[in-house]
């Protein structure tokens, strides 16, 4: 236990980095946040074990989870997982360099790279709070978690996937102001703009992770520990816990939708003033070229939103074990690779970055 609490201090601060990137200029603010996360986390983890020590309907003594995780014992379980290693390693390769090229290449010193900057920063955070887990089960040949490591597994994936969601909602902003006022766009989105967006994903990120780990981690899991699952997400947990779920499930329905709608109702809204404008075009290659500016941001949120949405909205009598694996899998997994992947091969200036970098 006291190594997983050393570990969880260890997330703790690279989340504590991640915010550093947002906060640069405001050192005490950032200080502030880390010192009442890591406290807030701990006094989460006290709470939520005595509510699952005092619950007298307690079926089961040990603490610990089980992960069956996406390997089954069939022939293929080799090659599955000789692929999602390539994946990981591919997704965490490909999202340095977009990193690493936005840095140091002046041509890529504006809005929309900057914000992609940091969509790869977090997309290499949060396929790092599962994958490992996931591939490291595998070849010991046991899936057990315990109880304060599930807590931040889940607190920590539900802080960066809520921060991709808002952050990817509020792109789509960036692509409002280069097609409807590209004039103005300097103003628009300024550095100071940009600023204010990664703060409110980040905000958004941290709320999610505050509401609903205690939500979820305060039920009462007197049934199987066995989780169905390669990591502690909130639909499995759900089906762990016994008595009478529906206030929790209400509860967290909310907040989720909450969570999906106000970053969706941006994009939704942005895309509808862009296309609007799109028809008002007399010209042809200016369509062309706003088409362009628009279809990596859109193929993006389709696919990550697409498999959020299923997760987090549809009701859980919809939900199986199987289908809730490949959704999981495809957006915690496949898509940190995607995304950089989309938007350098459809994206001229990236590609000519990565060529001037190579050739010095």
């Amino acid at each position: 236990l006291l190594l997983e609490l050393y570990f969880i201090n260890f997330l703790i601060f690279l989340q504590g980095i991640c915010v550093l990137e947002v906060m640069q200029k405001h050192m005490l603010i950032l200080l502030l946040f880390y010192y009442f996360k890591s406290y807030y986390f701990r006094v989460l983890i006290y709470f939520s074990v005595k509510l699952n020590t005092m619950n007298e309907n307690n079926k089961t003594l040990s603490s610990d989870f089980i992960l069956t995780g996406l390997f089954t014992q069939s022939k293929a379980s080799g090659f599955l997982f000789s692929v999602i290693c390539a994946i990981f390693f591919m997704a965490m390769v490909a999202n340095g360099v977009m990193i690493f090229l936005v840095h140091t290449d002046p041509h890529l010193h504006t809005p929309m790279y900057f914000l992609l900057g940091h969509l790869s920063f977090i997309d290499m955070m949060y396929i790092s709070t599962t994958v490992p887990k996931m591939l490291v089960d595998y070849l010991v040949g046991k899936g057990t978690i315990s109880f304060v490591a599930c807590t931040a597994q889940y607190f920590l994936y539900m802080g960066f996937v809520g921060a991709e969601f808002f952050l990817l909602g509020l792109m789509a902003y960036d692509r409002y102001v280069a097609i409807c006022h590209p004039l103005r766009y300097p103003v628009l989105m300024s550095r100071r703009v940009c600023w204010m967006i990664l703060a409110s994903s980040w905000f958004g990120g941290a709320l999610d992770s505050f509401l609903l780990t205690p939500i979820t981690m305060s039920l009462p899991f007197c049934a199987s520990h066995e989780i169905n699952h390669f990591f502690c997400e909130a639909p499995t947990m759900l089906r762990l816990a016994c008595g009478d779920k529906a206030a929790y499930e209400t509860v967290m329905y909310i907040c989720c939708v909450t969570m999906l709608l106000i970053p969706f109702s941006v994009v939704i809204a942005s895309y509808s003033r862009i296309l609007i404008t799109v028809q008002q075009m007399k010209s042809a290659e200016g369509k062309k070229k706003a088409f362009v500016t628009c279809s990596s941001h859109m193929i993006v949120v389709t696919l990550f939103y697409g498999a959020a949405l299923y997760m987090y909205m549809l009701p859980q009598a919809y939900h199986t074990p199987i289908k809730d694996k490949v959704f999981s899998a495809f957006y915690t997994i496949v898509t940190p690779l995607l995304n950089p992947l989309i938007y350098s091969l459809r994206n001229r200036d990236v590609a000519g970055a990565l060529k001037r970098v190579m050739a010095r």
